[in-house]
Parts: C-alpha cells; structure tokens; sequence
C-alpha cells in the first residue's frame, strides 16, 4: 500500500504537474467547442495517460520501486511497453500534451510541448543514461542496443 500512495504521489506532483496543470494553465483551460478537438484532444490524452500508467505499474511490479529518482527500481524495468521504448512513459506524458495542443488549439502549447521534450531529453542523456549503466551495467548496455531511447517501430522486435 505505501508503494502504490508513493506512486500517486510522484503520479499528482510531477506528469501531473507537466502535462496537466502547467498546460491547463497555459492554455486557459475550458471545454473545445470544436467536437473534433473535444474527440481527438480526448483520444490523446487517453492514449498518453495510458502509457503512463501501463509504465507505472510495470515500476510497481518488477521494479517494487517509483519513477522518482531518490526511489528508482532496484531491477532493471524492461516489460510491457519497455520492449519497444527506454522511455514510455515521456512518451506518454507527452502524448497528453499534444492533448492539450489538440484541445485547446493553443499553439503556443506546442512550444511547451518541445520545451518539455528537451528537458526530458537532456535529464535522460545527461543523468538517466549514465545512472542506470553505472547501476545495472552490462544488462543496461545489452537493452540499450536492442531497445531505442524513444520509440521502435520495427515490427518483431521485441525483447522475449
């Protein structure tokens, strides 16, 4: 039970921070009244939701840890949606915020949305990368070559 209050905790404070208040924000908030945006904005935010959460509790369950750094698995996490990406779940929290780009027709949320992107790219490059080779060394080296940072679309390409 403390580890799934700790992951709703990091869950609220921080993708819920970067892809749902800081947009909401930014944008103004409210409803579409284009019904294209209301159903493509919708599917989006689903579609990247769930990412998130599918990676959440792939962390929960083979890694008994949260995403939050200070509380990072002790196993190295390459289930589910990690088979075909080092980092679903920014791939998730940015799918929520093209969203909101969808939503809100706010195009200034696409900057916001490349901002984000850059920051997840240089925490990943520059202290992600280097920590979890350092932690799981060989095994992290092995998947990186067989799984690409962001996405794979190569059909059979999977790690079992």
């Amino acid at each position: 039970m403390k580890l799934l209050l700790k992951n709703l905790l990091f869950t609220i404070l921080v993708p819920g921070s970067v892809a749902g208040w800081v947009p909401w924000v930014l944008s103004g908030g409210g409803i579409p009244e284009a019904p294209w945006r209301l159903a493509f904005g919708g599917l989006l935010f689903l579609f990247g939701g769930s990412i998130y959460f599918w990676c959440l509790l792939d962390f929960i369950r083979q890694g008994r840890a949260t995403p939050f750094p200070l509380d990072a698995p002790k196993s190295l996490v390459i289930r589910g949606l990690y088979q075909y990406s080092r980092n679903p779940m920014y791939v998730g929290v940015l799918g929520v915020i093209c969203g909101w780009v969808i939503w809100t027709g706010n195009l200034n949320l696409i900057f916001y949305a490349a901002a984000v992107f850059l920051m997840f790219q240089a925490f990943i490059f520059f202290y992600e990368e280097p920590h979890l080779r350092k932690e799981f060394g060989n095994d992290y080296l092995d998947y990186c070559r067989r799984v690409p940072r962001w996405l794979n679309f190569k059909v059979g390409s999977r790690l079992d």
